[in-house]
């Protein structure tokens, strides 16, 4: 079969590999027909993640059919059409049944394994671990495109963003970065009831793309002095937005959520951070707020599999490119320049 294979920092091929088979009784192969590239794919192609090993077939979204399974696995069968979830779990460890599969210590300590410590689904062919636990099957009036979404990004940013900031009715929301996770947790605040969502960006397009995600304002960080006090003043009463995601992964946008929020207010960061952020306790301890982090847990996939039908919510939005699978090189070209191509989310499909 063919995959895309890394190599090393900024390495990669498109090539011939074996086709994954059957390792424990639990697996099952899936045949991809529709995957994408998230964000993290490129920091691992920057060698940000040294966990990752030359040969390792990259990828952790999907959707496909199920060609193989084992003799343990009760509920998926072979013909069925399914998500490929991007977190693994096994079901019964202490994490798992705690809903933070992130953190399954029958995969050792990380449920995020495809695309990092075992082959992705950046191929034609994916071997899936516990697969009655990380396969969820694609129902009918479902598309490809809008199931592919469920893998990871509007989990993300519904988990991490949305439930970890407790976003609850009548909420002021700001999103900071309106790239695909932040666009992610502005299509699903509105679900939640927050009576405001702010998306902070630099660029026109995203911006623009924002309110057509759900969002009822949007502030252009090149156009304003003070980010945090344009919130501050966008927010019911002036003392600051209930609620501050932040989708970027920089020191700057972390301090603007801080700046935005008002006391008892809180900060669910999302961002990917690749260096250290300063927390300035000195002024904050007396403020009364909450700051969450997360790596996804993609317990919600049912859930959100619920809003797509009934309409809440059209994930579709996000796909901006559309490759086929074999034109994975030029398909990562387009999203790691993402904002020369206004480029959201890239989907490729087999042919």
């Amino acid at each position: 079969m063919k995959a895309l294979v890394y190599h090393g920092p900024n390495d990669m091929a498109w090539e011939e590999v074996a086709e994954p088979k059957i390792k424990d009784s639990t697996d099952a192969v899936v045949q991809i027909d529709t995957t994408t590239i998230c964000g993290t794919d490129l920091h691992i192609l920057k060698g940000d993640v040294p966990a990752v090993t030359d040969g390792r077939i990259l990828g952790h979204e999907g959707v496909g059919v199920v060609t193989e399974v084992g003799s343990d696995v009760d509920d998926i069968e072979v013909g069925d059409r399914v998500i490929v979830s991007c977190i693994s779990k096994c079901g019964s460890c202490e994490y798992c049944e705690a809903d933070m599969p992130s953190h399954c210590q029958n995969l050792g300590g990380i449920g995020w394994v495809f695309g990092h410590l075992i082959d992705g689904t950046q191929a034609e062919y994916v071997r899936v671990p516990f697969a009655d636990n990380g396969l969820i099957r694609l129902p009918d009036g479902v598309t490809a495109e809008q199931g592919v979404m469920l893998s990871d990004i509007l989990p993300t940013g519904y988990e991490i963003g949305v439930l970890y900031g407790d976003v609850s009715e009548g909420d002021v929301v700001a999103v900071v970065g309106a790239g695909p996770v932040g666009l992610a947790a502005i299509m699903t605040a509105g679900t939640r009831g927050a009576s405001r969502i702010i998306a902070v960006d630099g660029n026109a397009f995203r911006l623009d793309t924002a309110r057509e995600f759900g969002a009822t304002d949007t502030i252009n960080i090149d156009e304003v002095d003070d980010v945090g006090a344009a919130l501050r003043e966008l927010s019911d009463d002036g003392l600051g937005v209930d609620v501050a995601i932040e989708a970027v992964g920089v020191p700057a946008t972390f301090q603007t959520c801080l700046d935005a929020i008002r006391p008892g207010g809180r900060v669910a960061n999302v961002g990917v951070h690749g260096e250290p952020v300063e927390f300035p306790i000195q002024d904050q301890w007396i403020n009364n707020i909450t700051i969450t982090t997360g790596l996804v847990n993609a317990v919600t996939t049912e859930t959100l599999l619920g809003e797509i039908q009934s309409g809440a919510i059209t994930p579709e939005k996000f796909t901006t490119h559309r490759f086929a699978l074999h034109e994975m090189v030029e398909a990562y070209d387009v999203f790691a320049n993402a904002v020369d191509h206004d480029a959201l989310k890239v989907v490729l499909t087999a042919e």
